[in-house]
């Protein structure tokens, strides 16, 4: 029987705006499932959409559409793309599907039985985009998230809670007899410092101020919440509750790969969980970092979305593939800015294995009349490009068993170079017009043809594509196996038959300009799309506004006296410097001069603003405001701002330059 292996990525928030950095983690796992099947493993892989909650009601609602409407067009082009770029998923499972959702009644019911879900009163801030509710101490300046640093809203309602607290113990004990299980290190510390070190609070695990969700079992006025709702979405693609015998032979996952603002929901609450429930645990987490787009986090409404679509059209779906496994660490942050993808494109596709593929396959055919022949001849170059070619698998079996797929990349590239270097060591040109050398160009070219085929191995999992153009270029018409790789001798007579170069060099000026058009008409097309869409559902639309305006009416706050508004101390702030804050990735700190004061104040401003937009910028401040500490660093103030309902931000600041520090008012 082969070994089992059970992977996933998260179950994603549906989103009608799939940039580059969505397809990050999907891409490492569908080269994690190629790399492990080609080790001999029976893999499965789950991903999927997280369609409950308020945020995707509110959405559905303004589009006058019921929220599995909204949401079934959305999937439909989620699965279109990951079909485009052969992501190849076992299990794509959406919260909504019936099985799902009777898991998640039986799940809630037996935590119930079992005495570890309650019912109590909660009262906290909620934050609606991330769906998180935060106590007083937790939050930022002006009540605002301390993840996404947007606004929150007070909110008390009746409530089921998982008593959570229950299980600190268990988890510190078991981070430190597993330290594997959260990775990479520096995420285990997040979460000890930050969540489990002063204890942990019971988690509300229902709703009652919404419908759209998974009702409780015993009590309908409540939906089940997000946490057991999502997070049960790994049981239910692998089987549970309907394939009872494939999820007994696959289940704990193997790891689950997150995005790094989401560890704290699987490292945390997940376990404790599964440990309510007396099932097995996953075996890893591994938390990856973000891409950014020139050091900042894509968004819509800063226009610096790069989409995917226009890439794979113009340079194919593995040239997207390799920049985003090879261009950053897995566990960190990475910077994408088209500069960077044209000149890696160049280098490592173009120059190095795009040139050896082609002028090895040409001397072939050219020297050798197209067939791949043995030889007794030898050159002093010979063993060590033999020694490097049959080592690479090992050292990319290490790299992969840890998820460092740049690591892997870069060793199939040093065989790549090493080949490269052999071709101008060996001169087979030179070698061809002197009959008495004839023997040693034949080895000479089936040392590069087998080196070629040894990379062609070795970069299925990452491209797959271009593995199987390579080998049809080369003639191999066996089947792909991991193996193959340590030996070097395996080819004996095929006939090459040379293709297009397969990587073609780039005009870097000229493509970024293509990519720029080809972008923006793939924005267009989507907005176009997204007109049509909603049009669909005008009369729809129509009907609900009514609702619409008695709730935004029902939102308002009450009246204030000239008394209460006196009691504010509004000044002009000059920013004089920006600053990231060390513990918190979407918080700036700013250096603010008020006349002769100076002083900082912590804000959820980064997703809107880079530094150098900010620095001599005049703003209106709260100056009274109390201190408080804001992921350990003071804040003194409160900045005034206005948010559209598209989620565009603006500071509130003056149309001229006046002296700082005045008083408004």
């Amino acid at each position: 029987m082969s070994k089992k292996y059970y992977l996933t990525t998260p179950i994603y928030y549906p989103s009608d705006n799939l940039h580059i950095g969505h397809t990050y983690c999907t891409v490492a796992a569908d080269a994690l499932k190629k790399f492990k099947k080609m080790q001999g493993y029976d893999v499965f892989f789950t991903t999927g959409s997280d369609e409950h909650g308020q945020k995707l009601m509110q959405k559905a609602h303004e589009y006058g559409m019921e929220p599995k409407e909204y949401i079934d067009h959305i999937v439909e082009n989620i699965k279109a793309l990951w079909a485009k770029m052969d992501i190849d998923y076992d299990s794509f499972i959406r919260s909504t599907d019936e099985q799902h959702e009777k898991n998640v009644q039986e799940i809630f019911q037996k935590l119930y039985d079992k005495g570890d879900i309650y019912k109590g009163q909660y009262e906290g801030y909620y934050c609606t985009p991330c769906e998180s509710f935060w106590t007083e101490s937790q939050l930022g300046e002006n009540h605002t998230c301390p993840d996404c640093g947007r606004e929150t809203h007070l909110s008390h309602e009746e409530a089921y809670f998982f008593r959570l607290s229950k299980y600190r113990d268990k988890l510190l004990k078991l981070y430190e007899d597993h330290p594997e299980f959260i990775q990479p290190e520096s995420r285990k510390n997040e979460m000890v410092k930050n969540f489990l070190e002063n204890g942990l609070e019971d988690l509300s695990v229902s709703r009652s101020s919404f419908d759209w969700g998974v009702k409780v079992p015993f009590d309908d006025k409540h939906v089940v919440y997000v946490w057991i709702d999502a997070l049960s979405c790994y049981l239910t693609g692998l089987g549970y509750g309907y394939n009872n015998e494939r999820f007994n032979e696959f289940w704990p996952a193997d790891v689950h790969l997150v995005g790094k603002e989401i560890v704290r929901f699987h490292t945390i609450i997940w376990p404790a969980i599964l440990m309510a429930l007396d099932m097995p645990l996953p075996k890893q987490v591994f938390g990856h970092g973000w891409i950014l787009f020139d050091d900042d986090k894509m968004s819509k409404s800063k226009g610096n979305v790069v989409y995917p679509e226009p890439i794979i059209e113009l340079y194919g779906v593995d040239a997207l593939k390799y920049f985003l496994l090879r261009e950053f660490s897995f566990g960190s942050d990475g910077s994408f800015t088209k500069e960077k993808f044209m000149a890696r494109l160049n280098s490592d596709l173009a120059n190095d294995l795009g040139n050896l593929v082609s002028r090895t396959v040409s001397m072939i055919e050219k020297y050798k009349g197209g067939i791949i022949k043995k030889s007794s001849a030898k050159t002093e170059f010979d063993e060590n490009l033999k020694n490097i070619a049959v080592s690479v698998k090992e050292k990319v079996d290490k790299a992969m068993e840890t998820y460092q797929f740049s690591d892997a990349l870069e060793e199939i590239w040093k065989l790549v170079r090493r080949a490269n270097k052999y071709v101008d060591e060996t001169q087979p040109w030179v070698l061809a017009k002197n009959s008495e050398d004839k023997e040693k160009l034949e080895n000479v070219l089936y040392n590069l043809a087998e080196s070629i085929r040894i990379i062609s191995v070795l970069i299925y999992p990452f491209i797959t594509n271009t593995s199987k153009e390579i080998r049809r270029q080369l003639g191999i018409k066996d089947q792909v196996k991991w193996e193959d790789a340590r030996q070097f001798g395996l080819l004996d007579g095929e006939k090459v038959l040379k293709g297009d170069v397969i990587f073609p060099r780039l005009d870097i000026e000229k493509e970024i300009e293509n990519l720029d058009k080809a972008n923006k008409k793939l924005a267009e097309e989507r907005e176009k799309d997204l007109n049509d869409w909603i049009k669909q559902a005008g009369k729809k639309l129509k009907k609900n506004e009514k609702e619409e305006k008695s709730t935004i009416v029902g939102l308002g706050k009450e009246e204030i006296t000239l008394e209460d508004f006196e009691k504010l101390d509004l000044r002009v702030a000059t920013i004089e410097s920006v600053e990231d804050h060390p513990n918190a990735d979407k918080l700036y700190i700013l250096n603010l001069k008020l006349g002769q004061e100076k002083r900082t104040i912590v804000s959820g401003i980064k997703d809107y603003y880079k530094k150098d937009d900010l620095i001599g910028k005049q703003i209106i401040i709260v100056a009274n405001l109390k201190p408080i500490k804001l992921r350990g660093v003071e804040s003194k103030g409160m900045l005034l701002a206005a948010k559209d309902k598209n989620g565009n931000l603006s500071l509130a600041s003056l149309m001229d330059k006046i002296e700082d520090g005045v008083s408004l008012g």
